[in-house]
């Protein structure tokens, strides 16, 4: 992937959040612009968020400046009784994430949560990545590599305001 062939895939949605962990006060993408934003979408009981997704959320999390934002995106469409916000915030506290985390908000009996219905994911985990003028530029639902986000990433932040 050449970063700098990220095709623009639309404006970014906004998270609609029932709660946040790791924050004193919701996010609003909107707040976030001038900076770059990868927003990953897991549930905790996934096996590929937490042997793939969410180290490398947390590892670019720890390697971001001002200009990068990571966020967690909690999006639960299955075994809802047990991935409720007590279990994910003793999960985060386990596996260390320090990084700010929403809580996809369900609306009117929908079992998929809003967040993840406006962006249109398949499942998780599903990377994100917003460009400073808040535009979705990545949309992958799976694994990525490291490299391959390295490389979107410094596209993307080295893309003018």
């Amino acid at each position: 992937m050449n970063p700098h062939d990220l095709p623009v895939l639309g404006p970014a949605p906004p998270i609609e959040a029932a709660a946040w962990l790791n924050t004193d006060a919701p996010i609003a993408l909107d707040g976030l612009r001038g900076r770059v934003v990868l927003l990953h979408a897991f549930q905790m009981l996934c096996p590929g968020c937490v042997l793939h997704g969410l180290p490398q959320a947390q590892r670019a999390a720890q390697l971001a400046r001002d200009d990068l934002i990571v966020l967690g995106l909690h999006s639960v469409f299955e075994h809802h009784d047990a991935m409720t916000p007590a279990a994910l915030a003793a999960f985060a506290h386990e596996f260390r994430l320090r990084f700010p985390i929403a809580i996809d908000a369900h609306r009117g009996g929908d079992p998929v949560p809003a967040t993840m219905r406006a962006y249109a994911l398949q499942g998780t985990p599903t990377t994100l990545l917003i460009d400073r003028t808040g535009r979705v530029r990545l949309h992958r639902f799976g694994a990525l590599d490291d490299l391959e986000l390295g490389l979107a990433l410094g596209g993307l932040l080295a893309e003018p305001s």
